[in-house]
């Protein structure tokens, strides 16, 4: 929903739960707002009623920032380690999450509203004022065969010719990117074929130590916006 100054806002079920019970806000009371494309709002609690909660904008206190243009691709964890991940790609500025099946991977199932949940709360904790889209679990075939060639794959492989992330990814022009880490048992010979294969793939290195896929992500996510992201 648009959010501009005056202009009240409908809290949803779970927003007005969390706005009434648990910051115990009321009429009058004011909360930070954002929608992902009109900045960041200081707005007033119009009504909060048991049966709906009311916000009305007052002011811009920060305008939209745009953040990288990155995609973020993995083999999907246990249920724990699938939340820290996905909270520190939406810190790191992923703009989306793209839960990715290959042979290795364990669990199969995905629950995308939790992940949605976890990309929220990361969004609000850290002053993020975008919650990266997440789309549903594809076999990474699929996505390989569909994939937009001009969005480039780095695909992090500790089998990669250049020992230095940093020199490689300096290389790479400026554009949109993916980071596609993959399970705890590492990608199939055959889908490492079809990866370095692609024209659109990058392989990169994260060093000489072998990391868990969800410090993996923090590692890759990092060296992508130092060299060709928003931390320059």
């Amino acid at each position: 929903m648009p959010l501009s100054q005056g202009d009240a806002v409908a809290c949803t079920p779970e927003q007005a739960n969390y706005l009434r019970n648990v910051l115990r806000l009321a009429a009058g009371d004011t909360v930070l707002l954002f929608n992902g494309h009109d900045g960041e709002w200081r707005a007033e609690v119009a009504e909060a009623g048991k049966r709906a909660v009311r916000l009305r904008p007052e002011a811009q206190v920060r305008p939209q920032q745009a953040g990288p243009d990155i995609d973020y691709l993995f083999a999907p964890l246990k249920r724990s380690r699938l939340d820290y991940m996905v909270q520190k790609a939406t810190e790191l500025g992923a703009r989306r999450l793209r839960p990715v099946l290959t042979r290795y991977t364990t669990p199969e199932r995905v629950n995308s509203q939790r992940m949605r949940a976890n990309a929220v709360e990361a969004a609000e904790q850290c002053g993020i004022l975008a919650v990266p889209e997440v789309l549903e679990p594809d076999k990474l075939a699929r996505v390989l065969a569909g994939w937009e060639a001009s969005r480039r794959l780095i695909f992090c492989d500790e089998g990669a010719e250049l020992a230095s992330p940093i020199v490689a990814l300096q290389a790479l022009p400026k554009g949109p990117l993916a980071v596609l880490i993959g399970p705890e048992g590492g990608f199939s010979p055959e889908e490492r074929e079809d990866l370095i294969a692609q024209p659109f793939v990058t392989r990169i290195s994260l060093g000489p130590r072998i990391m868990r896929a969800d410090t993996a992500a923090v590692a890759a996510m990092a060296l992508v916006n130092a060299v060709l992201g928003d931390w320059r």
